[in-house]
């Protein structure tokens, strides 16, 4: 399509010009990926893809794939405010609306059937087979992965079940803003389920000895695993994801004002300095036991990091709670802080006693949440809250749940009351808060423990490297020494 009929084409949101750019590359290709950054606005790109092969290719259904944090953004949000007023649609939602309603997805006459799934549910049979089912009567359809990273794991049910779905869909989009460099290995099956002539690559362990360099983990027990050393031909990879895929940053295409960063740090009580340090001495033997399982190990690290945050559950599985100095250092930040405010937490101990407290304090209208325990529909329900009720002030969450695919600009403060191990966790959920059309400075404070596992996640995020925890080797000894 030439630039001139783009241009002619009835966009219900204006396209920025990286956004048209996608557009004219991609919008009639059978397979692409969309590896724009976040907050560059991918869903919108995709859902204008949908409107130009509606419109031009005729096609009668859409399967949109996304975590489950995620679809329920695009079947209640996303789809309704950038679809092209010209396209007559209809939406349905995996395990919220009624079988009887589902089975009228599946008739390719009149408007176009939308059909949003989480991609946790390709793990199961019936997901496999409701996916499937879709698309088979849908012959003249797209599927489009959000969030592809969910795909990574080339031994998953998941994966496995993602990519037989490929032989049924005739356009194919994977949306993801993880830059190729921070690991190869991942674009594997993202990337064969657009075609696995894209990569050359008919197998993963082919693929891994041409791009990763490994060595070999003792896991215990007589098993072991291989794990990344170094990357290599990195160039020669870009290269042909270059010839299928459409790559942008924020700093190339947006004028967004520069995040603001900020650290508190705290003193545990004596009760958690007392019990922090028992855990760290006995750490230290487990990590250093080559007899002992990478579970048991992962294990002391996490009760170490625990107990930073005003709790651990002790081997007879028993809850010991510490009064949290935590929760007085995010009170006075409330006090000091304007506007709304999101707050990030690892463990749902720590999330539902800051709601508890939150609701306490402020009332509960004030608070919405996004973490596993939430029904799926209310979580689209809190970002929408979050962004339009006035009277709704703080937005409570895990970041591994609710860090991905939220638009949640009208904060103008992000406070991690905790961080996982997870840089790109990390990066997804400060993200949300930091998005196209954001017009205000956005400040993000860490509540940091004094000398202990927090500082060392911190530097380790901050320095924009993921943890790596699988090894537990001598930088996790250094740690706790």
């Amino acid at each position: 399509m030439s630039t001139i009929m783009l241009n002619l084409f009835n966009y219900k949101t204006t396209p920025y010009q990286h956004q048209k750019t996608c557009l004219e590359n991609s919008w009639d290709k059978t397979t692409y990926a969309f590896f724009m950054e976040m907050g560059t606005g991918k869903t919108k790109v995709a859902i204008d893809n949908i409107g130009l092969l509606r419109s031009h290719r005729d096609i009668t259904g859409v399967l949109i794939l996304a975590p489950k944090s995620v679809y329920t953004v695009w079947a209640f949000d996303e789809i309704k405010k950038h679809m092209s007023p010209d396209i007559e649609y209809e939406i349905y939602s995996w395990n919220i609306d009624k079988p009887k309603k589902l089975k009228k997805s599946l008739d390719a006459k009149g408007k176009l059937k939308i059909f949003c799934m989480n991609i946790e549910a390709l793990s199961t049979s019936r997901g496999f087979k409701g996916a499937t089912e879709f698309l088979y009567h849908h012959p003249n359809n797209i599927a489009i992965i959000d969030e592809s990273t969910t795909i990574k794991n080339h031994k998953a049910i998941r994966t496995k079940n993602v990519l037989k779905l490929a032989s049924y869909s005739k356009y194919r989009r994977i949306l993801t803003g993880s830059p190729v460099t921070k690991s190869p290995l991942d674009l594997y099956t993202q990337c064969n389920f657009l075609d696995e002539k894209h990569l050359g690559f008919s197998s993963f362990y082919t693929f891994r000895n041409r791009y990763c360099v490994t060595h070999k983990l003792d896991l215990g027990g007589g098993k072991y695993t291989e794990i990344p050393k170094y990357y290599v031909h990195i160039k020669e990879l870009e290269e042909k994801l270059s010839k299928f895929s459409y790559r942008v940053t924020k700093d190339e295409c947006l004028d967004l004002p520069k995040k603001l960063y900020s650290k508190r740090y705290i003193d545990m009580n004596e009760d958690q300095e007392r019990f922090y340090e028992q855990l760290r001495i006995a750490a230290i033997a487990i990590i250093e036991d080559e007899t002992v399982s990478y579970n048991n190990k992962l294990t002391e690290i996490i009760r170490l990091h625990q107990v930073c945050n005003g709790f651990v559950k002790t081997n007879d599985g028993e809850l010991k709670q510490f009064k949290n100095p935590k929760l007085h250092a995010l009170s006075d930040i409330i006090e000091e802080a304007d506007g709304k405010i999101i707050i990030w937490a690892t463990y749902i101990y720590n999330i539902e006693s800051i709601i508890k407290f939150l609701e306490e304090k402020y009332g509960k209208q004030s608070v919405v949440a996004n973490y596993g325990s939430v029904d799926t529909l209310k979580r689209a329900q809190a970002m929408k809250r979050f962004q339009e009720d006035p009277t709704c002030r703080f937005f409570v969450g895990n970041p591994s749940t609710g860090g991905f695919g939220l638009t949640l600009t009208e904060a103008k403060n992000v406070i991690y009351f905790s961080n996982s191990f997870n840089f790109e966790v990390r990066k997804q959920s400060e993200d949300r808060a930091h998005r196209s059309g954001l017009q205000h400075q956005v400040l993000y404070t860490d509540l940091i423990c004094k000398g202990t596992i927090d500082e060392r996640i911190i530097s380790s995020l901050s320095n924009k490297n993921e943890l790596a925890i699988k090894t537990l080797g001598d930088e996790f000894k250094e740690w706790l020494k």
